[in-house]
Order: C-alpha cells, then structure tokens, then sequence
C-alpha cells in the first residue's frame, strides 16, 4: 500500500539495510555512526544478545535426549539436519525446511537462520584475509570476471573490521594469508605441533598456522565499549554466547547501531522487492510484507544496502521488477542470479598417532590449525583451478572398554589415543549454468516466487577434492600418522554455507552488476555487500571480506549521498 503526507514522511528513512546478520549489521552500524536515519529489515523474530539465548547455559543432562532431535522433527527437515550446528539447543535459530520451502532441480542445501543477527549467531567464526592472489586469480586465469578491486583497496577497511570484531591468532607473515589485526592466539596442542613441524620439513610452500577467529582472546577498550567480554573457550558458540566472547551482530554491531539513535529495527519484515522510481531513474524504497499479517508496507529512503544473505538478496532482485528492469533490478544484461559458487568441503581424512601418550591438553579451542592454499597460487600449475585451503585437528577421546561397572568407570576416565583430522574448504570455480531463478508457479506463504535453486559440482571440483585426499593423506604420513583414511562426503552443494555470487561486481556493465565500490551500474543508490556481490569465492572464509566489503561501501554511500549523487 502506498501512503501519502505525513504518514509517508513517517515511513521514510535516510538509508534501508534489508537483512540484520553478517554484512547488515555492518551496514547499519557504518550508516549509523555517519548520522544516517537507517531502517534495518529483518524477516524474522528479533533475537536480544543476552535476553534470548535460552539454552546458553544448558547442561546436556538438560535436554530430553542429550542435545539430539527426535525424529518427529529430523525426518520432515532433512537439510537442515545435514548442518553439523543443528540440534536441540539450536534449533531455534534454524530455518526448517517445511517453514520455508524452495526448489531444488538440482540438490542443493540452503541452511538459514530468520531471526535478528541471522547466521552470525551460527556461524564458525574463521577469519581470514583474502590475499592479492585471490583478488588477481580471476583477470590472471581467464574465469569468472576480474575484479574491479584488489587487496590494497581492502587492506584499511580489513584493519578497520577487525579491530572491532577482535580476532585471535599470530602474525604469520605469509603472502598467501596476510596478517591481520590480531590479539593472543590459541594454542596448538603436543601433536598438533608435532604435525606442525613435520609438514614444514618435508614441504617448503606448506605452512600450518593456528586459525585466526573472531573470539576475544584479551579484550580492548572498544569491545568493552560494545558490552562484550573474554571468550569463555566453551564453544556452545551457535547457542548464542552471553558473554560475547565471539563476534554476532546481536552482540555487536546492532547494539552499536541502536545506541546511536539512529537505528530502526523492524523485526518481521519479509521484503518482496525494492520500488524503483522510474522518473527519477533509481530506486525509492522498498515493499515490505509483515510476516505475521501480512499487511503490506512501502518504506522509502535515499540509499539501500541489500544483506539478505547471498540466495535471499538475489531472490529480492530477481523480484523487483519494473518497467526498467523487467528481469530484476540492475538486471541489464541478464547475468542476475548466474555464477553462482561456493566452497568445496567434500574432502576429510582421518587418521590416529602413536605417541604423546603421557601428555594431553587443558580446556577446550574454538579454531583449528589452518594451511593456506599451495595450489595454482602464483601462476597455474596443475590439471585443475585454482587450490583449496585444509584445517587439521588432533584431540584424545576417552578410552573404551567392552567391561561394565568399576572397571568402564575406570577405562573411561583415561584419555584414548590421539586423533588428527584434516578436512579441506575448496574454490569452485562460477559457471554461468549454476544460477538460481524463481518458480513461475510455486510461491511461499507470502505470495513470492519460490527461489529455483540450480547448482552443482564440476568436474573441476571433483579433481580439487580428489588432489587435495591425496595431498592430505601424503602430509599425514610424513607428520607419522597411521590408519589414514580418505572419505567423500559426496555433499550436495550449499552445505558449506558459503554460497556467494549472482550479483556479482566487476569492471563492464556487460559483464557484471556491481562495480568497485558494490553499487548497481544501472541503478547506482541500491548496494549489494553480502555474498551475493562476490566475483569469486577464493580459497579463505568468506565473513571477514563480507564484513570489509560492507564498511567500505557504506562510507562511500555516505560521502556519495552528501555530494549530492544518490
């Protein structure tokens, strides 16, 4: 419904952030602390740090099954059981597969969470910089679309970020993961080191690190500005922490935001599209169905960020159409929703060490020890693109013993023999063919077009995965592992929950939709900073480019917005 006069000034807004997690947050907090009057659009309920983490202190003798679901609730949501965070102290946070449906012609497992903060409640909170060899890898190897930006353009807005996020680890000093802003880091274990030591013998190119997250390891004035306190190193992370130990936008940048007085949140808010102005030639607001009424709401504003998360913000664009863009928003040369990507987790090895047996270790970690990618770094080497970074961890489990009474009492109190797992996070290289689209006949409960999703692995993948099994299993002989074995998970696209791209930036409106600084060439006060913006995926975690991608641009749209030119 479109509402003139006084109630329209009361909808209107200096700038609208759709989506309140990762990247949104960041968006509101940026816009915010520029004096922009900012509406944050979020689908959900509203989730309060502190007030609304209710198993957060649960006891696993607390739950009905010890933190597992019955199968009345497992059996209809069989994706969202796939997710490795899912389970009875979580699945509050969690978006059910019969709640929300999609269509998958081709398999594909789409994990979110609706509610305040989104997944940056869920999420596992490694943070790593892209290096120069990321930013390069597209113009240098002939796929996807160079980018319109490099590391140096980044770098000040990932020192930015991480500064207020707070990251653990070392400065490691490697070319192919730069260091960043980081406090005390984690600890390695006697065989972690073990392993450690060994790979770098044996290779030159090869150099674990512990993993850098975003967990507050010795807290600075601004995260005590912000409420947050040490991390507790209990890892029951996804159940939300209530000393915000780890970085959430619920713990963070939101509360940072609303303190400015700035800041509007509007929980319940399901966006079906964004209202371009055809006379002024850009966009005015956006279409807002309430979630629980279904009453419909325009609001307007100057400047949109669109952080629905990756599939959700493209859905929204796919949706906005006009007389302009028939095909979606920015949509002039039919690339909205194509090259889509996302990481390559397929690959684990197992294996168990012999040795150590007098030493164990205090307390518990929430990162594991990282290599960077060896693979295609400066130049292409093998039969395949680009690489894959690997994270390994090695842990004691509590012996075992087939007797009953004193005696299992006994075996179980003592430390069984060492474990060291690697598991391998893959670039998958965008193709055009897997894209994403809505149904012409199946809508959701609000009256939208389900989202289409059409997404697989390659045979680029396959060979990624299959070197890295081999690769893995080698390293672990050398470091004197025994028992190694490979697995294939064989998963599905999407369970990796680092989906990226459909909106993707580049320098030629021909062959992009964004350009350097995430804003539409067609329709240049709609910005896009989530995963959707992405023109590669790169080796590392996602998050933290998202997080400086955001800052970043948001300044830029203010300092635009002053000018004049939005």
């Amino acid at each position: 419904m479109n509402i003139q006069g006084d109630a329209a000034k009361e909808m209107t807004y200096d700038a609208i952030v759709i989506g309140s997690g990762m990247s949104g947050g960041w968006a509101a907090k940026e816009l915010c602390d520029n004096g922009l009057k900012t509406l944050v659009l979020e689908r959900g309920r509203e989730v309060k740090h502190l007030d609304d983490y209710p198993t957060a202190t649960k006891n696993p003798w607390d739950f009905p099954l010890r933190g597992r679901l019955p199968l009345d609730i497992t059996a209809p949501n069989p994706v969202v059981d796939r997710c490795y965070a899912f389970g009875d102290a979580t699945k509050h946070f969690f978006v059910k597969d019969t709640e929300h449906p999609y269509v998958q012609e081709k398999p594909f497992d789409w994990i979110r969470g609706y509610q305040t903060g989104g997944k940056s409640l869920l999420w596992a909170r490694q943070v790593q910089r892209w290096s120069r060899f990321e930013f390069e890898a597209p113009g240098r190897d002939g796929f996807a679309v160079d980018w319109p930006i490099r590391y140096n353009d980044l770098a000040p807005w990932y020192s930015y970020v991480e500064k207020f996020v707070g990251i653990s680890g070392n400065r490691d000093g490697l070319e192919n993961l730069p260091d960043s802003e980081v406090m005390k880091a984690w600890e390695m274990n006697c065989v972690e080191k073990h392993v450690q030591e060994k790979i770098k013998e044996a290779y030159k190119d090869r150099n674990f690190v512990i993993g850098r997250c975003a967990h507050l390891t010795e807290p600075q004035e601004i995260h005590k500005q912000q409420g947050r306190g040490q991390c507790q190193a209990r890892t029951l992370c996804e159940r939300g922490c209530p000393f915000g130990g780890y970085f959430s936008s619920n713990s963070s940048t939101l509360p940072w935001a609303m303190k400015t007085g700035n800041m509007t949140l509007r929980p319940f808010s399901v966006v079906h599209s964004i209202i371009y102005d055809e006379q002024k030639g850009k966009a005015s607001g956006v279409r807002v169905i309430d979630t629980n009424t279904k009453e419909v709401f325009d609001y307007y504003a100057r400047i949109i960020f669109v952080n629905a998360a990756c599939l959700n913000s493209n859905l929204v664009l796919l949706n906005s159409t006009s007389s302009r863009f028939p095909n979606g928003l920015g949509n002039d040369n039919g690339l909205l929703g194509k090259f889509v990507a996302f990481h390559n987790y397929r690959g684990t090895v197992t294996s168990t060490f012999e040795g150590y047996e007098d030493s164990y270790y205090y307390g518990r970690r929430p990162t594991a020890i990282m290599l960077p990618s060896f693979r295609n770094v400066r130049k292409q080497e093998e039969d395949f693109m680009r690489g894959y970074m690997s994270f390994y961890s090695a842990s004691r489990a509590n012996g075992m013993s087939e007797s009953i009474g004193a005696e299992l009492k006994e075996s179980v109190a003592k430390p069984g023999i060492w474990h060291v797992n690697m598991m391998m996070q893959g670039e998958t290289i965008p193709i055009e063919s897997n894209h994403l689209r809505l149904s012409t006949d199946q809508k959701d409960a609000w009256g939208i077009p389900q989202l289409i999703t059409s997404i697989e692995h390659t045979d680029n993948d396959e060979k990624v995965k299959n070197d890295f099994l081999e690769q893995a299993q080698e390293m672990l002989d050398k470091a004197g592992c025994k028992n190694i074995v490979p697995h294939d998970s064989k998963q599905a696209p999407g369970l990796d929950i680092h989906e990226m791209g459909g909106v993707r930036m580049g320098r030629d409106p021909k062959t992009s939709l964004l350009n350097k600084w995430n804003q539409f060439h067609a329709c240049k006060n709609v910005f896009v900073t989530d995963g959707a913006c992405m023109t590669s995926t790169g080796n590392q975690n996602p998050s933290l480019t998202f997080m400086a991608l955001t800052a970043r641009a948001a300044n830029y749209a203010v300092e635009e917005a002053k000018k004049g030119n939005l």
